[in-house]
């Protein structure tokens, strides 16, 4: 059975009224998951959370201590998003937690799925856009100077570009960044990924794979990555409150099964988040989302028991 992390908090977070984050979403995603189908309950598994001397492996120690303390400036807790409480601390580092999980799961099981993390606007030393600390950073950094791979690959696609992905690696010659993205969104400052694909606005589904299909194909033979870590954000679905690209529901999947495809048949474990999504009505973000968990149980149905 694929192994898919999540933990309680994810969900737990107590939001302003009309806040556009929709953090009921993990909870309603996993409850979709098994509704319909698409899991069962024995496969989930609960992580447990990350310590400081984790996070700043990767990022500033001053604004790691300043956030796990509860002393962020108002500033910082503005351009990060959310209200600071100690159910986001908890939320964090139990996510973090989650997404370094996935990364080990995967190695030792080939698949691995978080129904949370892609925190990819966090930089070294401030949070933006919802992402204080950045989950897939920190677990390709660990795996790498753990011994467990030498290469790792972030695909981002995210319809948002990576942009705290994309400095935080600048340095990292061991991590390949690849943020696959629509050109005119947030952020609006966007600092070099190693490989960047902006995509015009309103791009549909045919062309989108076919971008998405060469890019990828190409770099797995160029950067010969020992594992996967892809960000299946959603928030590049037609109707999503904040994306501007115009990928259909069926798109989704399309995008999910080629990518798990291309690493399985290149022989890559693939660590998988499900990244953003915005949409005031649970039941589509789930129904998108739960998209990832198809095709992965389409590609390696049979084969991960």
């Amino acid at each position: 059975m694929i192994p898919l992390v999540y933990h309680t908090s994810y969900s737990k977070l107590v939001l302003p009224p009309k806040h556009q984050f929709p953090i009921t979403k993990y909870a309603h995603l996993r409850q979709h998951l098994l509704e319909y189908g698409h899991a069962l309950e024995a496969q989930f598994v609960s992580p447990d959370p990350v310590d400081a001397t984790f996070i700043k492996g990767v990022h500033d120690s001053d604004y790691v201590d300043a956030f796990l303390n509860g002393t962020l400036s108002p500033q910082a807790i503005r351009r990060l998003g959310f209200p600071l409480s100690h159910a986001l601390v908890e939320r964090t580092l139990h996510s973090l937690g989650g997404s370094l999980l996935t990364a080990k799961l995967a190695m030792s099981r080939g698949i691995a799925l978080h129904l949370a993390g892609g925190y990819h606007h966090a930089h070294r030393d401030f949070g933006s856009g919802y992402c204080v600390f950045n989950d897939l950073v920190l677990a390709a950094r660990h795996l790498i100077d753990e011994g467990h791979a030498s290469r790792v690959m972030i695909l981002d696609c995210d319809v948002h570009q990576g942009d705290g992905t994309a400095t935080l690696c600048a340095d990292m010659d061991d991590i390949i960044s690849v943020s696959v993205h629509c050109d005119s969104n947030f952020p609006s400052r966007k600092p070099a990924s190693d490989y960047d694909v902006p995509l015009p606005k309103g791009l549909e589904d045919d062309d989108y794979l076919d971008a998405l299909e060469q890019v990828f194909q190409y770099l797995l033979h160029l950067e010969k990555p020992d594992v996967i870590l892809y960000d299946a954000g959603v928030d590049v679905h037609h109707d999503d409150r904040l994306g501007h690209l115009n990928i259909s529901t069926q798109g989704l999947l399309r995008r999910d099964k080629l990518v798990i495809t291309m690493a399985r048949n290149a022989g890559l474990p693939l660590a998988a988040v499900i990244g953003g999504g915005y949409s005031a009505n649970p039941l589509h973000l789930s129904e998108r989302h739960s998209q990832l968990f198809i095709a992965a149980n389409q590609v390696w149905q049979g084969d991960n028991e």
